[in-house]
C-alpha cells in the first residue's frame, strides 16, 4: 500500500467547510499529525488540487474529536487551521463555525447517543479550554439535518445548531483586556486588545479610511491596506503577551463601523490575512463584547443595550449575525456568557488517503 486511509466525515459547519476526524484515527505527535492534515487538505495549492480543501482558509479547517476525559464535557474538539499555501498548521485557535458540526458529528460517530427530541452535547474546546453546550435536532431519537433555520453565507436552510458558549474570556491569554488598557495606540491607530473566545486586536474602519462596509473581495484586493493592518497586528499580539506571531493565526483583527442596516454594528473581521466572507463564531463574540464595553474603541458607533442578556445583531459582509450576551454592568463589563444559532450538514463520508510516506497508519507508527 503508497497511501494510508483514515477514516473521516466532510461536513459544513456554520459557513466553514472541512474533514471531521476521530483522534484515535490520527498520529499522537503533533509534528506528523500536521505532516498529514497538510497532505489530506492538499495545503500546498492555491486551489489544493491534491487534497480536500477548497482553496480559502473557511475550507481547509479541521476538526478531530474524543470521548472528553474532563469532568463537564462528554466531547473534546481539537480543531487544526491548516493554511491554504503555506504548508502550514496551527493548532492555537479553535474555531466556532466548525463546532457547529460537533454535535451531530459525535453523533454520526458513535460517540453520542441522542436522547430525545433534542440532544445535548457538552463539549470542550481543546484549544482554549472553553466550555460549550451544543444542542442538537433528534426529533423521534434520530439526527436530522433538515429544518428551517438561516444563516447568512450558507445557502437554504436547514436544522438549528444552538451554540451556548462559557469560559470564553481570556480564552487564549487568559485576561478579558489582555493589556490591561480599554484602548492601546499601535502605529497612531487606537485599537481594542480583546480576548473573548478569540483574541482580536479591532480598530475603527475610519481610522484605515475605510467605511466598514465594504465587501471581502473590496478588502482582499486592498494590499495597502493588509501592509497597514498586518504591523499593528503583530504588535499587538506582542502587548498581548502572545510573543511573536509572524507565523499565527492569532490574534486575528477586526473593524467596527456604525451599523447602516439596522444592525448593532458593522463588522469586518480578518483571518488574518485575508477577510473572512461572513462571521467567525469565536470572532461574532469577541467584538460584540467590544461593542458592549464601554470605553473601547467601539464608542460612539452604538446605541449600546443596557439590560442583560442583549441582542447584538453584527452586520458582516454577508448579512448578519446574531449574538446573545449574558452580561453585568456592575463594577465595569463583565461578560458570562454567549449564544449563537448555526446549522450544519453532513457531505460526505468515507476515507481520505495520504502518502504512506508521510504516515504509514496508526496500526505500525505514531
Amino acid at each position: 500500500m503508497t497511501q494510508t486511509g483514515i477514516p473521516y466525515l466532510f461536513m459544513r459547519g456554520g459557513t466553514s467547510r472541512g474533514p471531521y476526524f476521530r483522534r484515535d484515527d490520527l498520529p499522537k505527535n503533533l509534528d506528523t499529525l500536521a505532516d498529514v492534515l497538510i497532505a489530506a487538505v492538499g495545503s500546498g495549492h492555491p486551489l489544493n488540487i491534491d487534497g480536500i480543501g477548497g482553496g480559502t482558509a473557511v475550507t481547509t479547517k479541521v476538526a478531530m474529536l474524543s470521548e472528553s476525559a474532563d469532568d463537564w464535557a462528554q466531547i473534546d474538539y481539537f480543531f487544526a487551521q491548516v493554511s491554504v499555501e503555506d504548508k502550514l498548521v496551527d493548532f492555537g485557535p479553535t474555531c466556532g463555525n466548525i463546532l457547529s458540526g460537533v454535535g451531530p458529528a459525535a453523533i454520526e460517530m458513535g460517540m453520542i447517543q441522542p436522547v430525545g427530541d433534542e440532544t445535548e452535547v457538552r463539549i470542550r474546546a481543546v484549544n482554549t479550554g472553553a466550555h460549550v453546550v451544543a444542542k442538537i435536532q433528534t426529533p423521534g431519537g434520530r439526527l436530522t439535518y433538515e429544518g428551517d433555520t438561516e444563516i447568512a453565507g450558507a445557502p437554504g436552510s436547514a436544522a438549528p445548531v444552538e451554540l451556548s458558549f462559557m469560559g470564553v474570556v481570556g480564552s487564549s491569554t487568559g485576561a478579558f483586556l489582555p493589556t490591561g488598557q480599554l484602548r492601546d495606540t499601535i502605529n497612531g491607530v487606537d485599537v481594542t486588545c480583546m480576548d473573548v473566545a478569540m483574541p482580536i486586536a479591532i480598530a475603527r474602519a475610519e481610522d484605515f479610511g475605510l467605511t466598514g462596509y465594504e465587501s471581502a473581495a473590496d478588502l482582499d484586493a486592498n494590499t495597502d491596506f493588509f501592509d497597514r493592518m498586518e504591523p499593528i497586528r503583530r504588535q499587538a499580539g506582542q502587548r498581548m503577551g502572545m510573543g511573536d506571531v509572524t507565523n499565527s493565526v492569532t490574534p486575528k483583527f477586526g473593524l467596527l463601523a456604525p451599523p447602516r442596516n439596522n444592525g448593532t454594528i458593522a463588522a469586518r473581521y480578518f483571518m488574518p490575512w485575508n477577510t473572512h466572507p461572513t462571521m467567525a463564531v469565536t470572532g461574532a463574540q469577541c467584538l460584540a463584547a467590544c461593542a458592549l464595553t464601554p470605553g473601547t474603541i467601539a464608542d460612539g458607533m452604538l446605541t449600546r443595550p443596557t439590560t442583560s442578556p442583549a441582542k447584538v445583531v453584527l452586520e458582516h459582509a454577508s448579512g448578519t449575525i446574531d449574538v446573545l450576551v449574558d452580561f453585568s454592568s456592575e463594577d465595569g463589563f463583565t461578560l458570562k456568557a454567549a449564544g449563537l444559532v448555526r446549522t450544519a450538514r453532513k457531505l460526505v463520508d468515507g476515507r481520505v488517503y495520504v502518502p504512506s510516506r508521510i504516515w504509514p497508519g496508526k496500526e505500525t507508527s505514531e
